[in-house]
């Protein structure tokens, strides 16, 4: 790194440890307002809505910020600052209005934050940082490193980086070919990715070597799983970098769980890839509030009745196996206490619709919903009719009833931290067809990557994607370690709004071509739509986890 950009990264450092405090202090303030006995109110949270949300996102943008030019060192080629300097000015953009409109909301003096947005070296770093010449010069330099380059500060061991090697040609050579059929015709994901799959281990990857997975059998790699998810997503988001949630989900519910029978009879199973998995949790009425489901399971001679509906399944149909939050006590103010995990078998199904009828005379049934994008594995509504579950298939046992709340929130983490890499897959893929694009497309008799406008896109969307990869990785290491619980949430938040973001701006700049199905930015745009709904909309993770967890550190003394 250079003396002038150690300097930049130097100020821009000095400006983040000084909206540090300024962003705890609205947290101290807004944890305040919302208890006034030391103890968050859910009412007085419920009013306070607007202003959580804003803190979450003002905790994702800051940490992403801190974390990429923390990671920079002095060996940090000039491309990667110049894009992590990028980020944290744009950062620091977003993060001074925001706060100012929680200091004039919290009632707190806006002086020092007036005082950091006039300082004459803000001034001057966002001229340096982010001004016409220096985002064109980031974007020549993206466009010398060409479209393979690695951004992000990103390091891997040996094994894990050949897993990367190993599933980005995967992805190129067996996925991508199939990918823009499944979405243009709607079909299922096909044995011809399926089986090389399975061979390649990516269902166990969740799952202890002791259970016949490719995890470790004490604590996890967060930074294997998003490595595969993040190679695969970039060549398809449906139809192979979703794929390895489900069993994601599922196993770690087992694993947290499960008796040892269970453990042992579907862990193997589910890390072959035999059955397929789904996980059936949202209900028409009933979303991000799982405390609420109402799919009811009825007590009868060894085992349960399920009579109600689930939607949004995603891969019901192909799925053998299918994880359905029960509520196993009829008592509905028991809430999530209620609360059961039942193991459903099925046959599998290709196509949109199924009709699975039991030989004690249980039915079960599904449609495939249709959807602008995320095609491929299709996402299900389906209908229990007295649908017969043996007590053997009860997460835990009798032990277990009740505690399908926690059961499933074990797994949620690790679908969060995926989903992180999902985004940052499709932000890739974007990324390098733009940049392919760009070089190709001619307009004013020159090419469209020869022009300001659209070096400094290309600038913005690569420094987007290095910040959003950089904290993916980070906290995938903060996993590994036992902890991140929060920030997996953080950084999907992030992670999945940046993609909206970055495959917007790639469809721009293809232009009438990027609307055009044949595209295949088209097709990450649409992809890339669903990544802040699913895995916990941002709407629940910023007000029911991020905020709620800064603003209960807040008041820990």
């Amino acid at each position: 790194m250079d003396a002038g950009l150690t300097q930049q990264v130097d100020h821009a450092r000095v400006l983040l440890a000084r909206l540090r405090p300024l962003f705890e202090g609205s947290v101290a303030a807004l944890a305040q307002a919302c208890a006034p006995n030391e103890k968050l109110d859910g009412a007085l949270l419920d009013e306070q809505q607007v202003a959580t949300f804003e803190i979450a996102w003002a905790s994702a943008d800051l940490l992403a910020a801190e974390t990429a030019l923390a990671r920079l060192g002095a060996a940090s080629d000039a491309l990667q600052s110049r894009l992590a300097l990028i980020f944290a000015v744009d950062a620091i953009t977003a993060l001074l209005p925001r706060l100012e409109a929680l200091y004039i909301e919290l009632g707190l003096p806006l002086w020092p934050l007036q005082n950091l947005g006039a300082d004459a070296a803000w001034a001057t770093l966002r001229s340096a940082a982010c001004g016409a010449q220096a985002l064109t010069a980031a974007g020549r330099a993206l466009v010398a490193a060409g479209d393979g380059v690695e951004l992000g500060s990103v390091v891997l061991d040996d094994s894990v980086a050949m897993a990367q090697d190993a599933f980005r040609r995967f992805a190129a050579d067996v996925v991508a070919p199939q990918a823009e059929a499944i979405h243009r015709h709607d079909e299922t994901v096909p044995e011809s990715l399926l089986q090389p799959m399975r061979e390649m281990g990516v269902f166990g990857l969740s799952i202890p070597e002791a259970h016949g997975g490719t995890g470790p059998n004490e604590g996890e790699d967060a930074t294997m799983m998003v490595v595969v998810t993040e190679a695969l997503s970039e060549a398809s988001l449906a139809a192979a970098g979703s794929l390895i949630t489900r069993p994601e989900i599922l196993s770690r519910a087992l694993i947290s769980g499960g008796t040892d029978e269970q453990k042992a009879t579907w862990l193997p199973r589910i890390a072959a890839g035999d059955p397929l998995c789904a996980i059936a949790i949202t209900e028409p009425d009933y979303g991000s509030d799982v405390a609420s489901l109402a799919l009811k399971g009825t007590r009868t001679e060894g085992g349960w009745l399920l009579n109600g509906a689930k939607t949004w399944c995603t891969f019901a149909g192909k799925a053998g196996l299918l994880m359905v939050v029960t509520r196993t006590d009829p008592d509905r103010s028991t809430g999530y206490r209620g609360l059961s995990v039942l193991l459903v078998e099925k046959p599998s199904y290709d196509g949109h619709a199924f009709d699975f009828q039991q030989a004690q005379g249980g039915r079960l049934s599904g449609k495939a919903i249709p959807t602008i994008g995320y095609r491929g594995m299709h996402s299900f509504d389906l209908a229990f009719d007295n649908f017969f579950v043996p007590d053997a298939n009860v997460i835990g046992g009798a032990e277990g009833l009740g505690k399908g709340f926690y059961f499933t929130m074990a797994g949620m983490v690790g679908g969060r931290m995926q989903t992180s890499a999902r985004a940052c897959g499709v932000m890739r893929a974007a990324l390098r067809a733009s940049m392919r694009y760009t070089a190709d497309r001619k307009v004013f008799g020159a090419p469209l990557q020869d022009y300001a406008l659209t070096l400094a896109r290309l600038s913005r969307m690569a420094a987007r994607l290095a910040a959003c990869r950089t904290l993916a990785y980070a906290i995938a290491e903060q996993l590994n370690a036992g902890g991140g619980r929060m920030e997996a949430s953080l950084v999907k938040l992030l992670a999945c709004r940046s993609a909206e973001m970055v495959t917007r701006d790639a469809l721009q700049l293809h232009g009438g071509m990027g609307y055009a199905e044949e595209s295949a930015v088209s097709r990450y745009f649409v992809d890339a739509r669903v990544l802040s709904i699913f895995e916990g909309a941002e709407e629940t993770l910023a007000l029911k986890v991020i905020g709620r967890s800064l603003l209960e550190d807040a008041l820990s003394p």
